[in-house]
């Protein structure tokens, strides 16, 4: 089906206020649940190796680290909590809930020299302390206080963590930083029993994650924030908005602080009183940008979201009642996704370019898998082998756990098929054959390793041609006019040029323009029999601003038949000068070898 659709605005909010406090006691139930098991922790995997690891808490003086018996070892954090055998997703959550019962646990931060609270969990709260204390005085008012540093990388990988298994919902899901979510639901909350099933269904499964969530949905998004502030579980109708946000007090617009409280100061406490006011007045006084703020939270107009991904041209999915977890039923749905997305694309004669699989695990983890083609593919079987074989070829082998609930075939971009004669034209079906070949071999080392080259205007021989994805440019790369070698002639170039050119040690040669009698290249003695050159190469002076010194090459042949491509990088005398300008030695390199 296509993932275009016209419907009225519908946007879910997730707000998730105790992120960081929650990630951490989630990690300190990973923790306990795997030391409960007998077990040690796992080592992180390489596809959540970028993932932050935990702060041990501080005890004692500010700034003093210390340990705690729950043996905290900073490893990575997934939306799951992994324990060896996939885990129980209830019992990690029971785990957490039991720690929010422990001593008060606060997240610091330092802001302009003074460490304030930036996180607390319930205890906290009952304790007396707020976001914004000074940690000082949060000791003063509870000197039991189990204190962590805030970290806001992890922070940010844990929401993206979230977002990603929100992808299960709708395609469009952008960040509300710090610890927030937009999901454009327009369309499809029938798919979940409706706009208020969803909502629970979002809710529920992050509240028995750990997480405290806070959700709204409304026509907009400032509006649905907004409600998130101060209540939850609100489905506002379209064109309601003015009058739910209105009794909320002004500081739940999330505008900036100085207009926050100089609404106060005026005597403007909630939405509504802003609201009665006329724009004009408020927007001498508090700026465009807030009265823009305003209108969107009252449901009049709104900007639109900014979604983590783009949206793809395609989208086909199929969920089970039961999760799957055998590599012949993943296998059997994938190619069933691959033919209902050909036959919806078929429809308007367009193939697919680049397609995504995306897997979505029961305890929220996803697993998404990218294959790019060189040309628009339209038949479902090609679309089997290549994700077959990116499938085979991955390092970090396709975990399941304790299955999938959902898998998601994406076409992220579509082009237009044109039709050409295929029964008598030959060139036509080496073409397809080279470009399926190709997309095959990209797909298991990589698009970025199979390359190209094509000619650029340069002379500089390092720079006359350029290496580009086959996948890309293998069209341009047939039609490329490369210079014709003069017949009965020597090649000019080398078969083989590197990348960079090699030194090569050379004890003596005839000055100032001559060749070399020996070199030493790789530790190996190369006695010099026949010379031709040199071919002078001046750098290109008006982008290196003269630092390029002028190259001599000189194609030279060994007594044992070698033929190499070497350069003396600099003109004896004229370039080549130290610091009191006396003649120095030229450098020698190896640029090239010849068939």
């Amino acid at each position: 089906m296509s993932a275009n659709s016209v419907n009225r605005r519908r946007i879910l909010s997730l707000w998730l206020p105790r992120l960081p406090i929650d990630r951490i006691k989630r990690k300190l139930a990973q923790d306990i649940a795997s030391q409960a098991d007998g077990h040690e922790v796992d080592e992180p995997s390489s596809e959540a190796s970028t993932l932050a690891g935990l702060s041990p808490p501080l005890r004692g003086r500010v700034g003093e680290r210390g340990t705690t018996d729950t043996g905290v070892c900073g490893l990575p954090l997934s939306l799951a909590l992994p324990r060896k055998g996939g885990g129980n997703p209830s019992a990690d959550a029971s785990l957490t809930n039991g720690l929010s019962n422990l001593l008060p646990s606060v997240v610091v931060a330092k802001d302009h020299n003074a460490i304030l609270l930036h996180a607390i969990d319930e205890a906290a709260v009952r304790a007396g302390l707020s976001i914004g204390l000074p940690l000082a005085n949060a000791r003063a008012i509870c000197p039991e206080l189990t204190v962590y540093d805030a970290d806001p990388a992890a922070d940010l990988k844990t929401l993206n963590d979230i977002a990603d298994w929100c992808d299960r919902f709708t395609p469009l899901v952008a960040l509300d930083p710090p610890y927030g979510l937009f999901l454009d639901i327009t369309g499809c909350a029938h798919l979940f029993g409706g706009e208020r099933a969803l909502l629970q269904i979002a809710t529920g499964a992050l509240s028995r994650r750990g997480f405290a969530v806070s959700a709204a949905i409304a026509g907009t998004s400032i509006a649905a924030r907004t409600l998130t502030r101060y209540t939850s579980g609100q489905i506002i109708a379209d064109g309601a908005e003015a009058e739910a946000v209105g009794p909320l007090p002004v500081s739940a617009l999330g505008a900036d602080p100085a207009v926050t409280t100089g609404l106060r100061r005026a005597g403007l406490k909630t939405i509504g009183d802003v609201a009665s006011r006329a724009p004009h007045e408020i927007s001498a006084r508090f700026g465009s940008a807030f009265t823009t703020l305003l209108g969107h939270a009252l449901g009049q107009g709104d900007a639109p979201i900014s979604p983590r991904k783009p949206l793809p041209d395609y989208i086909v999915e199929k969920r089970f009642p039961e999760p799957i977890a055998t590599d012949t039923v993943i296998a059997l749905t994938l190619s069933s996704l691959a033919k209902t997305l050909v036959a919806a694309m078929d429809k308007q004669g367009k193939g697919a370019r680049q397609l995504e699989a995306s897997f979505f695990r029961t305890d929220g983890a996803v697993r998404a898998i990218m294959v790019e083609t060189g040309r628009p593919v339209t038949r479902p079987e090609m679309i089997d082998r290549l994700f077959r074989e990116r499938l085979d070829a991955l390092n970090d082998p396709l975990d399941p756990g304790f299955g999938f609930d959902l898998i998601r075939l994406a076409a992220g971009r579509t082009e237009i098929v044109v039709q050409q004669q295929r029964d008598l034209d030959t060139t036509v079906h080496d073409n397809d054959e080279i470009s399926a070949l190709i997309d095959r071999i990209a797909a298991r080392i990589g698009g970025k390793r199979v390359v190209v080259h094509l000619p650029l205007e340069s002379h500089i021989p390092e720079r006359s041609a350029l290496a580009l994805p086959a996948q890309h440019h293998l069209a341009a790369a047939s039609a490329a006019a490369w210079p014709e070698r003069v017949a009965g002639e020597p090649p000019l170039r080398p078969l083989r040029l590197f990348e960079r050119p090699e030194p090569i040690k050379v004890p003596f040669a005839s000055v100032p323009d001559g060749p070399p009698h020996q070199f030493t290249w790789r530790r190996a003695l190369h006695a010099v029999v026949r010379v031709e050159g040199p071919e002078r190469i001046a750098m290109e002076w008006w982008k290196q601003d003269g630092a390029a010194l002028t190259r001599d090459y000189f194609r030279v042949e060994d007594a044992e038949g070698q033929r190499f491509w070497i350069f003396r990088d600099g003109l004896y005398e004229s370039e080549l000068r130290d610091e009191e300008g006396k003649p120095v030695p030229a450098n020698w390199y190896v640029h090239g070898l010849f068939a």
